[in-house]
């Protein structure tokens, strides 16, 4: 299954139930409603279709409000529109007035004290540019660098500049209280420009009692950037929106800055996502640019958590299409790369604490045992993100008591949560995580997983044990081999583990077989076999070996001797004992 989780915009084209229906199935993780648009009822009208569609179809389907913020737009215009022509002047004034062609007013009256002459100023996401070239009483005299058509309401950015915005408007704050008494999952908090901005927005939610959403840092702008650290510090994930970066900063940096934020985040153990102008010209066409496909490949491949549709799916002619578009770009992507290898070489000190300790240890131990899936057993979502933090190359399953946690867990990369009930014991906990691998399709009887959690149980944020597990009663599985005509499909008998043996005492063996008590029933278990062996071999009721070839000695021996065998059987030699007692099914491959 695809790890990179994908954000999908709720708009027009996309919020009637049918297609909010199929993008659920098409594998949209989270639906985004953008607040800079559209009243509370009709987002509410919004809200209630997606809780009602995920409950029937059994979805993680996350709800993410995107704030409007302080942003800076201009007023209205004669004619609500107006053509500026490079070379001539413009004032934008400070009071209120219907723009022409001579002036303008925005929304921000204190631009006058942020700006200084030489100041540029850009509008509609930098398609018109203008320059000061004096300040008159509060008022902005502006060349205009490149002219244009302006309209009612476009964007203002002003790069390089540090504004006096409050971080939070009224609006804003009205927005997150209807997001908190409708159980939003994610709160993305645009023009996040330092830490405090992001403080702002948890004071607001500490003083409505709410701890279960989540909060991430829009960073689109040189503050965010400059101060990014810090901003990671107290989000609970960030969105590098490269629109209004790339307005922002020169737009040849964002790609490089993209990577390191993203890094940075991950590494970090938080949610980073990827942002805008994704598949940009799907709102029009069918199909993406191949520049647009490779835009999206590289964004999975530099590890990020979530990738966004933004126009795609809100308004645009082909929603679905852009979706299913998005999630076969990623999922062909992570099955080219090679995860594991990029572990090994995962650059960040894992020893903080036990937990992180903890979690590192778990993937380590999947890429050693080749396990099917980690289970990592969550209260409020920390022990599944510590471990995807890795980017292993196995599933990450998330079984939670937590509703709220397993909404939020659908924008954590690799991960897939799962609602259970409350457990008392450890047994329980590992008994559940079996449960869940194979009834979920990752792991079948005899697969290895490795489990993850926290005692005492219950209690959130003890991630303290790790455990490896074989799913079903089976030890291991390989690949059987019934040999002569022989109709038995299983055997039993007394282990024999050389994996545990030194040469010295194989040596022995070899010279006396019944040098450690009689191998009666004797079942060898071993890495492989070599021609050295082959007296031991000769005594055995049955072969276990490690090793996956099948034209292997150990194959060609046994066959000619007659002797059953299971080849390809994983970690053999360190699941199983001397002296233990197993039985081989020659039909299944399961060691039992």
């Amino acid at each position: 299954m695809r790890k990179t989780k994908i954000i999908c915009t709720i708009g027009p084209a996309s919020s009637d139930e049918e297609m909010l229906r199929q993008l659920m199935l098409n594998g949209m993780n989270v639906a985004r409603l953008n607040f800079s648009h559209g009243t509370h009822a009709e987002h509410l009208e919004k809200v209630n279709l997606i809780k009602k569609l995920r409950e029937e179809l059994g979805l993680a389907v996350a709800i993410l409000m995107d704030t409007k913020g302080p942003e800076i737009r201009t007023h209205k215009f004669e004619n609500d529109r107006v053509e500026l022509v490079a070379g001539e002047e413009v004032r934008i004034v400070e009071e209120d007035v219907l723009g022409n062609a001579e002036r303008f007013s925005i929304t921000y009256k204190d631009i006058s004290r942020d700006l200084v002459e030489g100041s540029r100023i850009l509008i509609d996401d930098g398609l018109i540019e203008l320059r000061v070239k004096s300040i008159d009483a509060g008022d902005l005299i502006c060349e205009i660098i490149d002219g244009g058509e302006i309209s009612n309401n476009k964007s203002i950015n002003l790069p390089g500049v540090s504004l006096n915005l409050p971080s939070l408007t009224k609006q804003d704050e009205a927005d997150i209280e209807f997001a908190v008494e409708n159980e939003f999952d994610f709160i993305a908090a645009s023009f996040v420009r330092k830490a405090s901005d992001v403080l702002a927005i948890k004071r607001v939610l500490n003083k409505l009692n709410c701890r279960s959403i989540n909060i991430i840092a829009k960073i689109e702008n040189h503050e965010g950037v400059e101060n990014f650290e810090k901003i990671l510090e107290v989000s609970d994930g960030v969105m590098v929106a490269r629109g209004d970066l790339g307005v922002e900063i020169p737009e040849y940096e964002v790609p490089t800055i993209q990577k390191q934020l993203i890094k940075l985040t991950y590494q970090s153990g938080k949610v980073g996502i990827t942002a805008t102008e994704m598949l940009d010209s799907m709102i029009r066409n069918p199909r993406p640019t191949r520049a647009e496909v490779s835009d999206v490949a590289n964004a999975v491949l530099d590890g990020t958590s979530a990738i966004m549709l933004s126009g795609e799916t809100a308004m645009g002619k082909y929603p679905l299409q852009a979706l299913r578009t998005m999630a076969k770009i990623a999922l062909h992507t992570e099955q080219k790369h090679d995860y594991w290898a990029a572990f090994k070489k995962f650059d960040t000190d894992v020893s903080i604490n036990v937990a992180d300790a903890v979690s590192h240890a778990c993937c380590s131990a999947a890429y050693e045992l080749n396990a099917k899936a980690i289970v990592a057993i969550t209260h409020g979502g920390r022990t599944a993100r510590l471990v995807s933090r890795f980017r292993p190359g196995c599933p990450i399953l998330a079984p939670t008591v937590s509703a709220s946690a397993r909404f939020r867990l659908a924008l954590s990369w690799g991960v897939y949560p799962y609602l259970i009930d409350e457990l008392e014991t450890t047994d329980d906990l590992f008994e559940i995580s079996e449960t869940l691998a194979k009834e979920s399709g990752y792991a079948q009887d005899g697969d290895t997983i490795i489990v993850s959690c926290g005692t005492p149980v219950g209690m959130s944020g003890t991630t303290n044990t790790m455990k490896v597990a074989t799913v079903g009663s089976a030890f291991t599985r390989g690949i059987g081999v019934k040999v002569g005509g022989s109709r038995k499909d299983k055997i039993s008998g007394d282990v024999m583990n050389l994996g545990l043996f030194s040469s010295a005492e194989i040596k022995k063996l070899l010279e006396d077989p019944d040098c450690y008590g009689p191998q009666k029933e004797l079942i060898l278990v071993s890495e492989s076999t070599n021609p050295e062996l082959l007296p031991l071999i000769r005594t055995a009721k049955g072969v276990i070996v490690e090793d996956p070839d099948p034209e292997s000695h150990t194959v060609a021996v046994c066959q000619a001797l007659q002797i059953p065998l299971i080849y390809a059987a994983e970690n053999a030699t360190l699941l199983l004992k001397t002296g233990q007692v197993v039985v081989l099914d020659l039909k299944t491959g399961l060691i039992t």
